[in-house]
């Protein structure tokens, strides 16, 4: 079992930044990725950035460029770094980890909301 713990979230006025951080305990050994989701109101729930353990990464268009994901092995942590943040980066911002390497399973954060003021 892997346990996703998301903190980082809040308030932010449009151009400015925030950092969100997801904290994975447990079987940890079995992550092959792990990902940043989000889902605005009304809205699906779409891949905004993931990471391998390779290092291979992904960014949805909408945030390329301005949000980079990054990882600290040692602390079993990803973050997300979001700068130049729009209105429409608005939603709740979901950690997302792929156990690739046991079972093939998904474990999610319990989802973080991020608000953009214009």
């Amino acid at each position: 079992q892997v346990q996703l713990v998301e903190s980082g979230g809040g308030l932010v006025q449009a151009g400015g930044s925030l950092r969100l951080s997801c904290a994975a305990s447990g079987d940890t050994i079995c992550i092959s990725a792990m990902g940043w989701y989000r889902q605005a109101p009304g809205k699906e729930r779409e891949l905004v950035a993931a990471i391998t353990s390779g290092g291979s990464t992904y960014y949805a268009d909408s945030v390329k460029g301005r949000f980079t994901i990054s990882r600290d092995n040692a602390k079993n942590t990803v973050y997300l770094q979001m700068n130049s943040l729009k209105p429409e980066d608005t939603a709740v911002y979901y950690c997302n980890a792929d156990s690739g390497y046991c079972h093939r399973d998904e474990y999610w954060g319990q989802g973080t909301q991020v608000t953009v003021d214009s």
